[in-house]
């Protein structure tokens, strides 16, 4: 049987929205998000991270150094709360026109945000129900995606959360549920998938 999963977006969701993190140490946890993602494990809710990471592609770091902050966080969600992602994807590609210019990553790529394919590749590798899952943003391309690929589209105000209620961005983005934050968010799934089963 399919599973439920719940998506979450890396930067302005689980760790502090820092622009391009160069130095791994400066990826830090949003308070609270250790619990949260611990909450999810332990109602045995899929927990799968999917960011767009685009630094390789602008020529700014490696992709290696993108899975080194990737376990730095996944060891800060352990040692904070015993908390762990399931599955993590990113997406290191960008176009040229949009500023891509390492040649190994400058390419338009069905898996960057809001296009669907880190949540199609994740449901095909785990076994997940898309139409019962949900997706946790800060950005309305995390919620353009949510509805892209037929999940739930939550919008935390940590981040740029904050922003896309007041048409910073220039298409209209309307997300399924807004929260302050990853743990008022765990709260609201919770409780969805519970009057679900």
């Amino acid at each position: 049987m399919d599973r439920t999963a719940v998506f979450l977006d890396r930067d302005g969701v689980l760790n502090l929205e820092a622009g391009y993190i160069h130095r791994v140490e400066d990826l830090h946890l949003i308070p609270g998000a250790a619990e949260a993602v611990r909450r999810l494990n332990d109602a045995g809710m899929f927990c799968c991270l999917v960011s767009n990471q685009s630094g390789p592609a602008r020529g700014y770091y490696s992709d290696s150094h993108v899975q080194a902050l990737h376990q730095r966080l996944c060891n800060l969600l352990e040692a904070e709360a015993g908390a762990k992602l399931d599955a993590l994807y990113h997406c290191p590609y960008l176009s040229p026109p949009e500023g891509g210019i390492n040649p190994e990553f400058a390419c338009w790529s069905t898996w960057r945000k809001p296009n669907t394919g880190m949540l199609v590749a994740a449901a095909w590798d785990h076994d997940l129900d898309l139409d019962t899952s949900f997706m946790v943003g800060d950005k309305a391309t995390d919620i353009d995606l949510a509805h892209n690929a037929g999940c739930i589209g939550i919008l935390v105000q940590t981040g740029f959360g904050d922003r896309v209620l007041n048409h910073t961005y220039q298409h209209a983005t309307h997300p399924d549920h807004i929260t302050p934050d990853l743990p008022t968010a765990v709260t609201w799934i919770l409780k969805r998938a519970t009057r679900s089963r």
